[in-house]
């Protein structure tokens, strides 16, 4: 596997066409903006491997009373036990 490439926002938008056919062709790009990286150009079959992240809204409420009644000092207690 080659090394990935950084690429900045107006070198990404100058070489657009040429960057899809690498991806297409399984290369993985990094486009930064003043060298952050903020977006990756990556090929479809990557992007459709990743686990998608289940929403926790529809979860809310479902873990009331789950560490007892003072769940701060449940906390403690458990880190304490990861200490030993």
């Amino acid at each position: 596997m080659s090394e990935i490439q950084r690429k900045s926002v107006e070198e990404a938008r100058d070489q657009l066409l040429g960057l899809l056919e690498e991806a297409e062709g399984g290369q993985s790009i990094i486009i930064t903006r003043e060298g952050r990286p903020v977006a990756a150009l990556v090929p479809i079959e990557v992007f459709k491997s990743i686990d998608r992240e289940i929403p926790l809204l529809p979860l809310k409420g479902q873990g009331r009373g789950l560490w007892g009644k003072n769940s701060v000092r449940t906390l403690r207690e458990l880190r304490k036990e990861w200490d030993r």
